[in-house]
């Protein structure tokens, strides 16, 4: 590991139909020929906004208008170490083009899936993927499986495009009986499910990819899903369990309590401060959880975070 840290502000910079900006490294750079997001070095004494305002205009010639904090990301090369400060640019003035002769490309998130990047930018591919709201379903309780969907279906018209299905009084065939009704309705809204499930239900649902409790991390030896069989996210209460996470392949976390619940008033939330210090280091993007609202959304941002999880303030919305 190289001793300095090369700071750089980044930007996934959206257009108005939802497709985020690359540009392809010039052949005799670091990791040349590869694509990336636009960005470049900090200089002395300069802050990341107003580095990445500068560099956005002398490669690709676009004036910032709206943008905010995405994800922080500390890479290791064999021969230097980088600390990308990326932000999410929603909107801007001019048209893109490579100002510097690099290729540019307009792609969908989706897609960028498919395309090369350095090592350093694969947690900014997840992060401009995931949305900034995971929504967590409560048990059933007294709900039926149709006013369960019914209400779910509500949440999914308002914009939830995460879902985690908990169902923990739910039997396992009918469990999986549930599942596979919510990935379906789901997937017509343009959601993604996760559950809290092996490989096999997960497969067996159509579902988008599994939700490792921190009990099941810590039992988990291997990432549960090979590349390309759907997400992985675990939940996450200190460094040592977000350790796990980064070692057996998670695309996300959970990392909870950051303020005080009802539901476990005897536990010390970690406060902002905290959750930025264990969100900092952590390879992938990371959710805050616990007394959260969508009011939080920009606090998360500002802490590192990639916005908020919780059950009651996004259910009962």
């Amino acid at each position: 590991m190289s001793e300095s840290v090369v700071r750089v502000a980044a930007a996934a910079v959206f257009d108005g139909e939802g497709r985020v900006l690359i540009s392809r490294r010039a052949d005799d750079t670091h990791q040349g020929g590869m694509w990336e997001f636009p960005g470049g070095k900090l200089e002395a004494g300069e802050d990341a906004r107003r580095a990445l305002q500068r560099e956005l205009d002398e490669e690709v010639g676009i004036h910032i208008t709206a943008a905010r904090p995405l994800i922080r990301v500390r890479h290791d090369y064999p021969d230097k170490s980088v600390l990308l400060d990326v932000w999410r640019v929603d909107s801007f003035e001019g048209e893109a083009h490579g100002r510097e002769g690099q290729p540019l490309r307009w792609v969908s998130p989706v897609a960028l899936d498919d395309v090369e990047f350095p090592a350093a930018n694969l947690p900014i591919v997840r992060a401009v993927q995931l949305p900034d709201v995971y929504l967590i379903t409560p048990d059933l309780g007294g709900m039926s499986p149709a006013d369960f969907l019914h209400h779910l279906e509500l949440r999914l018209r308002g914009g939830i495009r995460l879902v985690q299905l908990r169902a923990k009084s739910l039997g396992e065939s009918e469990y999986l009986q549930l599942a596979r009704e919510t990935a379906a309705l789901c997937h017509r809204h343009g959601a993604r499910l996760l559950l809290n499930a092996d490989a096999v239900q997960v497969a067996a649902a159509g579902a988008d990819g599994v939700h490792l409790s921190s009990g099941a991390l810590r039992k988990c030896k291997a990432r549960p899903l090979a590349a390309g069989a759907g997400l992985v996210a675990a939940s996450c209460h200190d460094a040592d369990e977000l350790a796990r996470a980064a070692a057996i392949g998670a695309d996300f976390a959970l990392l909870s309590p950051v303020a005080a619940t009802t539901s476990h008033p005897d536990i010390e939330p970690l406060g902002w401060e905290r959750f930025e210090e264990l969100v900092e280091p952590a390879p992938f993007p990371v959710y805050a959880l616990g007394g959260m609202t969508p009011d939080d959304r920009e606090a998360a941002w500002l802490q590192s975070g990639q916005g908020i999880a919780a059950i009651r303030a996004l259910w009962e919305a």
